[in-house]
């Protein structure tokens, strides 16, 4: 079970961006996200007639390893580490894996 997915607000921890935050885009693997606004730098691209694209400087959010980044908890207004916490459900007698706060035990609306 990944302990940050799509959507989730996130912190830099280390890196030439520490401090900044913001929504995770996507996966791009097992261990690096992309996230919205971190980790953006400057591409030289050719221009293309075929596919009609110009040429020039463009901006481009590269990804970041997950262990780079804390998920934001709104609660404490700080970064917060995540456990994984088993929960039965009463109707179908089923047990799942939910996402908690470290620090308060709170469930992770995602």
């Amino acid at each position: 079970m990944n302990k940050i997915r799509k959507g989730d607000q996130v912190i830099v921890l280390a890196g030439r961006d520490k401090g900044k935050r913001g929504t995770v885009l996507s996966r791009e693997s097992e261990d690096r996200i992309v996230v919205e606004g971190v980790n953006v730098v400057k591409k030289h691209v050719k221009p293309n007639p075929m596919k009609g694209t110009t040429g020039g400087v463009v901006d481009k959010t590269l990804s970041i390893h997950q262990s780079n980044v804390a998920i934001f908890n709104p609660a404490t207004g700080k970064a917060d580490r995540v456990g994984i916490k088993l929960v039965n459900d009463a109707k179908t007698n089923k047990t799942t894996k939910v996402r908690v706060f470290r620090s308060s035990g709170d469930e992770i609306k995602a």
